[in-house]
Formats: C-alpha cells, structure tokens, sequence
C-alpha cells in the first residue's frame, strides 16, 4: 500500500513511474497482520524500540522465519490465497490471544492484496541482471550505522542490515563493484527513538540545534535526539563500512554555537574506550571526553567553496578528517542541493 501510494502521488505530477521502476520477485510483502503486530508490540513493551509502526520488523520475521510472503507469489493467485491463509491463521491467533488486538480480516487482505497486485506484477524483473548491465550506478542507504541489526545498539536497532554491504545482498551486485562508499554524517549527532546516546543534550543546547535542523522524523514526525558529533561512533561506523569519504551535512545549524565539543572518547568507570562497546547497557553507562573548538558565529548558509568558510569552521570540519581517518569529499551549507561544497569528485 505504501509503494501504490507513492507511485500514484508521482503519477499525479507526471512523473512516469512504472516506465522506470522494476521489482524483484524476491521482495517480501509487508502485510496488514505485520503493522497490527508490530503497533500491538510497541503498545505493551516495557522498554518499546520506537517502530515506525509500518510492520516492517514482524515482516523480517517472517521473511527470516522462511515462511513471508513474496512478491513472486502473486503470479499465482491460488497458491498464494493458500499461503495467506495458513500465515493469518498464525498471527492472528497471536494478536488476539497475547496481544488481545484485534484481528486482521482474511477475505478482505485477500482481495485487496489482489487487487494491487494487477499494479505491481507488469513491474517485475529480474533484478540483479539488469543492475549488473546498468554500471556505474548509485545506491543511498537508509538508515544509520548503529541501527544496523548486526552491529547496531542492539536491540534498539531496526531489522536489516544497514551498513554498506547490505547493498551487495540486498541488489545482487557483488562487493567488489563497489568502488567509492561515501558516509554521511550530520556536524551534529541525532538519534530517533530509544536507545543510548552518549553525547545526547537534554538542554537548550539541544532545543538549539533541534530547531535550528529541524530535527523532526520524516516518517513519524517525532522530535529527534540531538547530541554533539560523536567521532567514537563516527571512526567505527567508517571501519565497518570501508568508508572512503565524508559527506557533512547541517554544517550551517551550528553557526550561531560559540563553541562547540566533540567526543574522543568515552568514560567507563575507571577505563577511558577509544571504541564503542558493542554491549548496549555498557554504552549507555559511557560518559563522553570531549574537546572543545571555537565556533565561528557567521552564517555559513549557501557557501559553496570550502575558502569562504569561516576559519573555525575549517577547522572543525579538519578535525573531523583527522579523528575519522578519511576526507571529507562533500559540505552541505543548507537545504538546497545547490548549497554544496565539494572537495572531491566521487563519479570520475
């Protein structure tokens, strides 16, 4: 629903949609049953992950639990009338008998599965073929190192693999064709939902730099966690991603700080960690190291040669090369994608 949803939106404004998009037969179907147990979850968890609430974690439940629903299965209508039955057999016994939530009509999610599908079906292809002639391409990612479900802050993480080599999995493309992996990071640190966050502002520092990003969730609309850089999680999140360059974002929220921090290192007990522990309560329990900068207090906004920056925001933005361990190939200066500083180019 979510995908017809925007294809139409597009379609609305003229945007040929379907003479450029293909599907995957592999591509699991996310379910009303998988968005009934996932808002029961979040209702009645003590310590809740902060979900979407779009069912995609019981959804990579079932596609693990090898029992999902397919994209491939709606080319055959019977076959996957008989797969629906069985699995909403399965999940409704447990809304209704653990979660006491109500239960999700079969006949309906039957017919209005269906339904859609007469859109989709004339999409699908074979991906990985057709992506292995269209090199060089680009893919972004959609969520951050450290809710990676692997190496995150487990479990306060989401249900993929997030970091660079899920693009090989999850496309067919193999590894060694990707040739540049650019990481962004904000000048700042944020985090949505639960889960600990060592250089998080609980002041009006915090309101500052929240209202300043507008750092709202696209999908949910919740404030975001605002914190300083983090070069802890930052020199970890390029390791694990073989990161080769840094994009800065929101460089320009900062400019009204008169001095800025940035974490080295954390404090636990009477140790100092120069790297993350991967135990969740552990981090929580970290006190950052900080070092402190001067900030630059003049706008920065739509700057487009690194020369025009203030000199305390080279500064900075040096530092940050130095505790990542990699250049910065990209600025951005403010919203508009004409408002960047590039340093190198990433597509020769």
């Amino acid at each position: 629903m979510a995908l017809l949803a925007e294809i139409t939106k597009l379609e609305q404004k003229n945007v040929p949609v379907c003479e450029r998009l293909y599907l995957s037969e592999a591509c699991p179907l996310v379910m009303p049953y998988h968005i009934a147990l996932d808002c029961a979850r979040e209702g009645v968890a003590k310590a809740a992950i902060g979900t979407t609430k779009r069912g995609i974690g019981p959804a990579y439940e079932d596609k693990v639990a090898r029992r999902g629903l397919r994209l491939g299965d709606l080319l055959h209508p019977e076959r996957f009338a008989d797969k629906l039955a069985e699995l909403m057999d399965y999940h409704n016994f447990v809304l209704k008998n653990y979660y006491q939530a109500e239960t999700i009509d079969y006949q309906k999610t039957l017919a209005e599965t269906l339904d859609i599908s007469k859109k989709f079906i004339p999409l699908i292809a074979d991906v990985p073929a057709l992506l292995s002639q269209l090199r060089p391409l680009l893919f972004e990612g959609a969520q951050g190192t450290f809710l990676d479900i692997d190496q995150g802050t487990y479990p306060f993480v989401t249900s993929s693999n997030t970091t660079a080599g899920a693009a090989a999995t999850g496309t067919g493309i193999g590894v060694r064709h990707l040739d540049h992996i650019l990481g962004i990071t904000k000048a700042y640190a944020t985090r949505v939902g639960a889960g600990p966050f060592p250089t998080e502002l609980t002041d009006n520092m915090g309101d500052h730099i929240r209202k300043k990003g507008n750092e709202f969730g696209a999908t949910t609309g919740r404030p975001r966690r605002c914190g300083w850089l983090d070069a802890v999680i930052l020199k970890r999140a390029v390791q694990i991603n073989s990161v080769n360059g840094l994009c800065i974002t929101k460089l320009d929220v900062l400019d009204e700080v008169a001095t800025l921090k940035i974490c080295t290192a954390y404090r636990y007990q009477n140790e100092t960690l120069i790297h993350p522990p991967l135990d969740t309560e552990k981090l929580s329990a970290c006190v950052p190291i900080y070092e402190e900068l001067p900030g630059w207090q003049t706008p920065t906004v739509g700057i487009t040669q690194f020369s025009q920056l203030p000199a305390n925001a080279q500064t900075y933005l040096r530092r940050i090369e130095e505790l990542a361990g990699v250049p910065i190939d990209l600025i951005s200066t403010g919203p508009d994608r004409t408002e960047t500083i590039q340093l190198r180019s990433l597509f020769n």
